[in-house]
């Protein structure tokens, strides 16, 4: 959802990185697959060994400012956390569903002026991390996927012109204007699809401007493509698909940190049939109260945007599920209601076990979600992502 997502994990690259607490033939078994117990063979090679580098030299966001396009598309190396974030709904022909996530993330590993000029083609001032994960909703069954990078030698980075965003083989690029393909395989399992932009950029917070605490520079610049048809091919499970659907796009870079008291946060972007999209996010803290921060926003079918602050809308947590390895509890389907805009909502997970158990464990999944807007009956899809259940975030970034 936000810029905190994995940043301490992400801290634990930059030191694995610096300090080359790993061989080549280290680094190439850590950018393999991800899941079971290789997953935890990497958990314990990442265990942190220094501090992460410092806030002071980074840009922050701190307010407002113009964001341009497709410019910013592509990387903000001067923040030292960003990341490119794709979800989406498609079916076949026979009517499976299917869920999908591929996210890429980056994190500077030391602010601009401190980094020094190193001839070798394996000097980074960058290190890249990507999940991907799919929703097999027939089968009732869920994969998730995690690669680890160095921003150099050509195994990972992101470019804006033409834009594109890469780890190893998996990659977002734009085709054209608004039009992009993304791609990621992995033991079996293959994404192709091309995304067609309807809406183009949203900016979400103030033109952009996301605020999510009261600190000078706790925000970040966080824009949304809310409504991509999309189309291409799936392969799962020894089966091959043509599939097409909705998906969405959040980008967000800062240099930022959780308040203390924060633990994590609920984030939810839905599509709905009358052609309008829903994206809310709520901060939990400490003491089980909602983050006053918390905000979102309504885009209409013409494009349009309706900012919702904390007081706009109400989520109601109606069941949970408990996950068989982390332990934690997550919710499992809320109520959602908008009131300002007579939107009423009834939110069910697509498949409970969606919890992406890597470096750290948070829930991502799809969702179904029925309901009514001023009295006339709505549907539609979405993602979900909520994290802070499997331990606190507070202290992490």
């Amino acid at each position: 959802m936000w810029i905190s997502k994995s940043r301490g994990l992400q801290a634990r690259v930059v030191t694995w990185l610096i300090l080359g607490s790993v061989s080549l033939a280290g680094l190439s078994a850590c950018l393999g697959l991800v899941g079971g117990r290789q997953q935890e063979q990497v958990q314990a090679r990442l265990v942190p060994q220094a501090k992460p580098a410092h806030l002071s030299g980074f840009q922050r966001a701190e307010g407002p400012r113009t964001l341009s396009f497709p410019a910013d598309h592509g990387p903000h190396n001067d923040f030292q956390t960003e990341w490119w974030y794709f979800t989406g709904n498609l079916s076949s022909a026979d009517g499976r569903h299917f869920g999908y996530q591929l996210t890429f993330f980056r994190r500077a590993l030391l602010p601009p002026a401190l980094i020094a000029q190193r001839q070798s083609a394996w000097g980074t001032s960058q290190a890249y991390m990507a999940h991907f994960a799919l929703t097999d909703v027939d089968d009732q069954r869920y994969q998730a996927f995690e690669r680890l990078a160095r921003g150099a030698a050509g195994l990972a980075g992101a470019q804006a012109d033409p834009f594109q965003v890469w780890l190893e083989d998996w990659r977002v690029e734009m085709l054209e204007p608004g039009i992009y393909r993304l791609y990621a395989a992995q033991a079996g399992t293959l994404l192709d699809i091309t995304l067609v932009d309807n809406k183009g950029p949203i900016l979400q917070g103030d033109h952009g401007y996301s605020r999510k605490g009261p600190e000078s520079g706790q925000a970040s610049f966080y824009y949304s493509l809310t409504r991509l048809v999309s189309s291409g091919t799936l392969q799962h499970n020894g089966s091959r698909w043509a599939v097409e659907g909705q998906s969405w796009m959040d980008h967000e870079f800062s240099t930022s940190v959780l308040a203390s008291d924060q633990i994590g946060w609920d984030w939810f972007s839905i599509q709905l049939d009358d052609g309008s999209e829903l994206m809310v996010f709520q901060i939990r803290k400490a003491d089980g109260s909602i983050d006053p921060f918390s905000s979102g926003a309504l885009v209409a079918p013409d494009g349009s945007l309706q900012h919702l602050s904390r007081q706009d809308f109400e989520i109601e947590v109606l069941s949970n599920w408990k996950s068989p390895r982390t332990q934690a509890s997550y919710p499992a389907s809320w109520r959602l209601s908008v009131p300002v805009v007579g939107l009423d909502l009834r939110i069910e997970p697509y498949l409970a076990d969606q919890e992406l158990d890597v470096s750290y464990a948070y829930w991502e999944g799809c969702v179904h979600v029925q309901g009514s807007r001023s009295g006339q009956p709505v549907q539609g899809d979405g993602y979900v992502e909520l994290t802070g259940y499997a331990g606190s975030m507070a202290g992490e970034f």
